[in-house]
């Protein structure tokens, strides 16, 4: 396929009713939709009215579906689906669509024997294609006999029909652990339609494995630029489709939603090209990234001494607006008194091609964040992530190209951080961590990937004080560059404090044990940690008397692998929803300290109970 793909949308995957689905498709850039029918048996809207409302919106319909349990070894049963059909043929060409959807049966009563349910098929196409109607077939992962794409292409290829052909479901295939390889060899006339889905891999009941937990591509773990590499490579030239069933998708502003799953299919598309299958929607690469340029808190006043006591600097002031700048090593945080509580509003990544990065964003449906800005200052691109976050695309100092340097919208302090034995050694920012609300979690995930370029790291699911906590990581190739999103799922009650997982900014540093002496010394609010975790840790890990000793004392929470480990040591929770943490990588660990996330999480709600009793 060497034009850009169209895209389509199933109406099931979104929120609402039909008047809701279509504008909400429209507006995300999609060609076409495949019309579900329990959404058009809801509307008020009679099928000739939806054509005519997708016309105005620019959007064709290209399936309808789906036609269920059409086999049987019963004559009489299957004279009846017959007839049901034309009804639905009847359908169709009111709403000016030419292809139905048929499942392979799950039915008692559905048909084993391959010819005879060729025969079936092709008497079904036969009253299709005297109306100008196709048959698009469906093996459905738990179909009664037809369970597999190489057992509906057998019976398809033995029905010969020209209008009868497969619809070639991701979901359906991969779910099973199907080689979908052998897709290149099957004729690419006869793959009428494509339905796209990723997943999480679970072990649970394939129905409800689908009817549940599908996720748009990217969002999961289904390898699908290998799926779609050998359906284009067969010769498959109709829309790229999406067919997602999720439980948080159907209840999410469609509006909303549909961009997601936009992105999701520009992203798929620019991967399997990458394969040499089809082409490039995006045709901008993501920029490589060096780092984190800076972390911008909105804060109140118990900000900026927490930061001079972790040893940061005040280095510069804004020329036009209430920013300061606070540096340590390469780490930069930016504190934002506008107003409101302590948060994280903004990240920057240094990356190699601002401008590239930026329309790669705008390409890929990222809002553009719009600012304001002085004559002088630098004109930062910036786009907002799910969350709300302004995510700033950069070139710091003498990396920058003329004009575009964001330090100097700054005058400077002269202000500088301890860089002797007295200083807490912070190097960098290792990462950010960002608590996401529950409906934006894949989303959140999607965006980071598709628009940074980034990629899954660790990923994980923890028992909190407040209930089940799932975690996923990803970062770039060289791992300059760590996001660590999470989520609470199924939040519910009123009785604990608000905020069950608050944002924090790990900032990297070489000796945490040095780090937090100094840090204490000069007044920073270190996070207690119970005996408890201490006695476990020695039955765990046999360490050392003083070393134990001195996590003891200063708090540090320690998680090891075969690899290394990873120290750290927290601040408590900084109006109301951010903490700070000075971290240690040990030999080659990787992770992010999730393992000790419930006790960290325990200590910051006491810690909290307790100076809420206080002003009490």
């Amino acid at each position: 396929m060497s034009r850009e793909p169209r895209t389509a949308i199933a109406t099931v995957c979104l929120s609402g009713a039909l008047e809701d689905k279509l504008p909400a498709a429209a507006a995300a850039g999609f060609d076409g939709v495949e019309i579900f029918e329990p959404d058009l048996v809801a509307s008020p809207m009679p099928p000739g009215e939806v054509r005519l409302r997708c016309a105005d919106l620019g959007l064709s319909i290209d399936l309808y579906q789906p036609f269920r349990d059409l086999d049987s070894t019963d004559p009489e049963r299957f004279a009846a689906n017959l007839r049901r059909a034309e009804h639905k043929f009847g359908v169709m060409e009111a709403l000016g669509t030419d292809t139905v959807l048929v499942c392979s049966s799950v039915a008692p009563d559905a048909v084993a024997d391959v010819d005879l349910l060729a025969e079936q098929l092709h008497a079904l196409a036969e009253r299709a294609a005297a109306r100008g109607l196709r048959i698009a077939y469906e093996a459905l992962a738990w179909g009664r006999h037809v369970n597999t794409y190489d057992r509906s292409w057998e019976a398809v290829r033995r029905a010969d029909h020209p209008a009868l052909g497969l619809c070639l479901d991701s979901f359906h295939i991969l779910s099973r652990g199907s080689d979908p390889a052998a897709i290149a060899d099957i004729p690419g006339d006869k793959l009428f339609f494509l339905q796209l889905a990723d997943a999480p891999h679970l072990s649970m009941d394939v129905l409800q494995w689908s009817r549940h937990h599908r996720l748009f591509p990217g969002q999961g773990a289904f390898d699908l630029p290998g799926f779609l590499a050998p359906v284009l490579a067969a010769g498959y030239t109709g829309p790229l489709s999406l067919e997602v069933f999720n439980d948080v998708f159907r209840q999410a502003d469609p509006a909303r939603a549909a961009v997601d799953a936009h992105r999701s299919l520009l992203a798929l598309a620019e991967a399997t090209a990458a394969r040499g299958e089809g082409a490039d929607p995006v045709a901008e690469a993501a920029p490589e990234l060096h780092g984190h340029a800076f972390v911008e808190l909105s804060a109140d006043e118990s900000l900026a001494p927490v930061l001079a006591a972790l040893g940061f600097a005040r280095t510069g002031l804004h020329r036009t607006k209430p920013v300061e700048r606070w540096e340590q090593g390469a780490a930069r945080i930016l504190v934002n008194r506008s107003g409101g509580p302590v948060a994280v509003a903004a990240l920057a990544v240094e990356s190699a091609d601002p401008p590239a990065a930026a329309r790669r964003a705008t390409r890929l449906s990222a809002p553009v964040l719009p600012r304001e800005r002085g004559p002088a200052e630098a004109d930062l691109a910036a786009v907002t992530a799910p969350d709300g976050t302004a995510l700033f695309f950069c070139r710091t100092g003498a990396r920058a190209v003329e004009g575009a340097d964001w330090t100097g919208d700054f005058v400077p302090t002269g202000e500088t951080a301890a860089d002797d034995g007295a200083g807490i050694g912070v190097t960098g920012i290792d990462h950010v961590g960002l608590a996401q609300p529950f409906d934006h979690f894949d989303e959140a995930t999607l965006f980071y990937r598709t628009v940074l370029g980034l990629e899954p790291d660790a990923t994980g699911e923890f028992a909190a004080p407040f209930g089940l906590v799932r975690s996923r990581a990803v970062v770039d190739a060289q791992r300059r560059v760590r996001l660590a999103l999470t989520v609470s799922l199924l939040r519910r009650g009123e009785w604990a404090p608000g905020v069950s997982e608050p944002q924090y900014v790990a900032l990297a540093v070489d000796d945490v044990l040095a780090a937090a002496r100094a840090a204490r010394a000069a007044g920073a609010p270190l996070l207690a940690i119970p005996d408890n975790y201490y006695a476990d840790l020695d039955a765990r890990l046999a360490l050392s008397k003083d070393r134990l000793a001195a996590y003891r004392d200063l708090g540090v929470l320690h998680e090891e692998t075969a690899g290394g480990a990873y120290l750290q040591v927290c601040t408590e929770v900084l109006g109301g929803r951010v903490f700070l943490a000075l971290v240690q990588r040990v030999g080659d660990h990787d992770g992010y300290g999730w393992t000790d996330a419930p006790v960290r999480m325990a200590a910051h709600r006491r810690r909290r109970l307790a100076r809420e009793r206080v002003r009490a």
